[in-house]
């Protein structure tokens, strides 16, 4: 490790309780939920090492947590805008995930018809308003999606995710003014996994505590532990609450930890074997699964089942995918602003 580029530091690991604040049923989700993220997206890394579908392809494993908590405290009329490593976000608002994998062949049959590929998932109907792949681009945009809610006299509230390289956009110091300027109902939620790419925030910025950014603006900022869903929720829930009496944004700087590289292309040299090692310990998943486990919730049987579950959801996604016919070439036109005397159209 490069004396440039410092480790961050593990959460400290916590023996379970018996006694949760949460009820069976949030466990049981979360875990399930979770899973059918991180058995996705392995499946996904496979068939692009297999070039099965190319582009790019970001993973969210390790991250889960992050997704999982936000959506057991929203509601089903909020309305979640994120960055291009965007697999898991739909999956926990209940997207199939065989019009995700669909879209990841570039079948017509995906969730963006094919057009959108791993970085923009998009589905209307689960309120989740797409994936996007330029940095920092949906947090404005994020903003602009609660200023629709607030005109509309909604008490829905946007929540926009960015990783914690995004934050150095210029565009986030404007939205965030006037975000606070509107009182607009959105929640900012830096995924700060402490590389962007493959810089630490360390080397990257005079504030490491990426939460600071939001209080020279007198919005309500913290850190949170996102590496438990428990925590996110809790985090969520009361910057949810705030946004829906009219109180305005939220800025949370949640700490998680990518398991996998920047994508499927990075080497990884900027940081150690051990150092992600340290943090696969921590993993939200095994996490979760031990809670349900001391608390006699599930039987061995039951946990096997969710497993299968998943393991059939995955394998059904791929052959639904592999068996989707690709877009016509002249759907290449549709859905898309465009000129009717573009010469190019008249050929198809």
């Amino acid at each position: 490790m490069s004396a440039k580029s410092p480790a961050p530091k593990a959460q400290t690991k916590k023996s379970n309780s018996k006694t949760t604040k949460f009820p069976k049923e949030t466990y049981v989700k979360w875990y399930k939920d979770m899973l059918l993220m991180r058995r996705f997206e392995e499946k996904a890394g496979q068939l692009y090492i297999q070039q099965k579908f190319g582009g790019f392809c970001h993973l969210y494993i390790g991250q889960e947590a992050i997704v999982a908590g936000t959506v057991s405290a929203c509601r089903p009329d909020d309305k979640h805008m994120t960055a291009y490593r965007d697999h898991a976000h739909p999956l926990g608002l209940g997207t199939d995930p065989r019009v995700l994998m669909a879209e990841l062949y570039g079948k017509k049959t995906g969730c963006s018809k094919g057009k959108g590929g791993s970085m923009h998932f998009f589905d209307k109907e689960k309120n989740f308003m797409g994936g996007h792949g330029i940095v920092g681009a949906q947090i404005a945009m994020g903003a602009g999606v609660a200023f629709a809610e607030k005109y509309k006299g909604t008490e829905n509230v946007a929540f926009v995710s960015m990783g914690d390289g995004a934050v150095r956009q210029g565009a986030l110091h404007e939205t965030f003014n006037m975000a606070m300027i509107w009182k607009l109902p959105v929640i900012f939620i830096i995924e700060n996994n402490n590389y962007a790419m493959g810089t630490s925030v360390q080397r990257t910025t005079n504030v490491e505590d990426l939460s600071k950014i939001g209080l020279s603006y007198d919005m309500p900022s913290r850190s949170v532990n996102g590496m438990r869903p428990e925590t996110v929720h809790e985090a969520i829930e009361e910057a949810a609450e705030r946004a829906r009496r009219g109180d305005g944004p939220t800025l949370l700087d949640i700490r998680t930890y990518r398991f996998k590289g920047h994508s499927m292309s990075d080497p990884q040299k900027y940081r150690t074997k051990e150092e992600v090692s340290e943090w696969i310990e921590k993993d939200p998943i095994e996490h979760v699964l031990d809670v349900i486990k001391q608390n006699n919730w599930l039987t061995d049987q039951e946990i096997e089942e969710i497993g299968q579950w998943v393991k059939k959801e995955v394998e059904e996604s791929v052959k639904f995918a592999e068996e989707s016919p690709l877009p016509e070439p002249h759907e290449l036109y549709e859905d898309v602003y465009m000129q009717e005397d573009y010469p190019y159209i008249k050929e198809y």
